[in-house]
């Protein structure tokens, strides 16, 4: 009689544990999947007077300032086969004037402008002026035709902050 108490006191806890596996599983099975998480597109990444930026570090955004359909898009690829990480692209404003290349830009000098300008040619215009999308904002006009060799790097003059691709 000992010998089927303890069967029974066995199977019954071996029910229970089961119950219970059954139970957590059936939350887990019915709670929702958890929402999208947000992906930041931009660091921003502090640089040092005297600190290397290179084109990997860069973000660029591209916007067509011209009449040609798809020119913003097929600078991108040729800013992102430079090895540039791409940003946001489309068409510029409407009060946007551009013969070849411009950068809008709140910060001229900084390493990460001076490296797009660059790889622009000798015609780009540095404008301060507040722009959009994110990292180093450039308008593309119609005298617009590829990227030039430029820099491979440029050295930061001074302190300052550039946006930068996140990191993994």
């Amino acid at each position: 009689m000992q010998q089927a108490a303890k069967s029974t006191a066995v199977l019954a806890g071996l029910g229970v544990l089961l119950l219970l596996a059954a139970l957590w599983g059936w939350r887990a099975a019915t709670e929702p999947f958890p929402g999208k998480a947000e992906t930041r597109r931009c660091v921003t990444t502090p640089v040092a007077a005297g600190a290397k930026v290179f084109p990997a570090q860069v973000l660029v955004s591209i916007y067509n300032a011209s009449e040609r359909n798809g020119l913003a898009g097929q600078t991108m690829d040729l800013f992102v086969d430079a090895g540039f990480a791409e940003g946001d692209s489309g068409n510029a404003p409407a009060d946007s004037e551009v013969g070849t290349a411009a950068i809008w830009t709140d910060t001229p000098t900084s390493p990460d402008v001076l490296l797009v300008a660059s790889r622009l040619g000798p015609e780009v215009e540095i404008v301060r002026r507040e722009g959009r999308g994110i990292g180093v904002m450039v308008l593309v006009g119609d005298g617009f035709s590829e990227l030039v060799k430029g820099d491979r790097r440029v050295v930061a003059e001074d302190d300052g902050r550039i946006c930068s691709p996140p990191v993994g």
